[in-house]
C-alpha cells in the first residue's frame, strides 16, 4: 500500500474495520498516523456468530465472552505500544457490513477507512464485498484503501 499524505487530525471519531489481515492493519497503522490523536481512533474485528453444533458450544468450552476475550487480547499482544492504548478496540458478533454500519452509527464516526482486498470475478461473487456493502449504507464517508 503506498504511503498517503492526508490529515484527518480535524475528525473526532475515526472507524477502522479489521479481519487480522495485512491489508487492515496497514489501515490501521495508516489511520493512526493520520488522526493524530490515538483515543480517536475506533478499531472494531467482527465475529462470525457460532452455530449451536459447533463441538466448543455442544462441550461448553467455547461461548461469545471467550472469543470476544481472545481476539481483544490477541489485538493487544501485537499492539501493545504507548499510542494503542488509548485506541478503542470492539470486537462484535455478527455479520461483518451491518455490524460496522451499526457502530458508525451508534457511536458517531466522522469517517470509516476501510481496506479493501481487491477480489475480483467468482472471489468476490462468492465472498461478496463488505467495503462495498458499507461504501452503500454508510451513515458518514468512507476512505477504501484500495490493494
Amino acid at each position: 500500500m503506498e504511503p498517503l499524505d492526508i490529515n484527518l487530525s480535524g475528525l473526532s471519531r475515526v472507524l477502522v474495520p479489521i479481519d487480522f489481515s495485512d491489508a487492515a492493519f496497514a489501515a490501521q497503522t495508516a489511520a493512526l498516523t493520520w488522526v493524530g490523536d490515538p483515543s480517536h481512533l475506533h478499531i472494531l474485528h467482527v465475529l462470525p456468530p457460532l452455530s449451536p453444533g459447533e463441538p466448543g458450544i455442544t462441550w461448553q468450552t467455547v461461548n461469545t465472552a471467550s472469543r470476544q476475550q481472545h481476539v481483544e487480547q490477541s489485538f493487544r499482544d501485537r499492539f501493545s505500544s504507548k499510542p494503542y492504548e488509548k485506541v478503542q478496540f470492539t470486537v462484535l458478533i455478527g455479520t461483518p457490513s451491518i455490524e460496522i454500519i451499526r457502530y458508525a452509527k451508534e457511536q458517531h464516526i466522522s469517517l470509516i477507512v476501510i481496506p479493501s482486498h481487491g477480489r475480483t470475478g467468482m472471489g468476490r461473487l462468492m465472498l461478496g464485498s463488505v467495503a462495498e456493502r458499507v461504501v452503500r449504507r454508510s451513515p458518514c464517508p468512507v476512505l477504501v484503501l484500495r490493494r
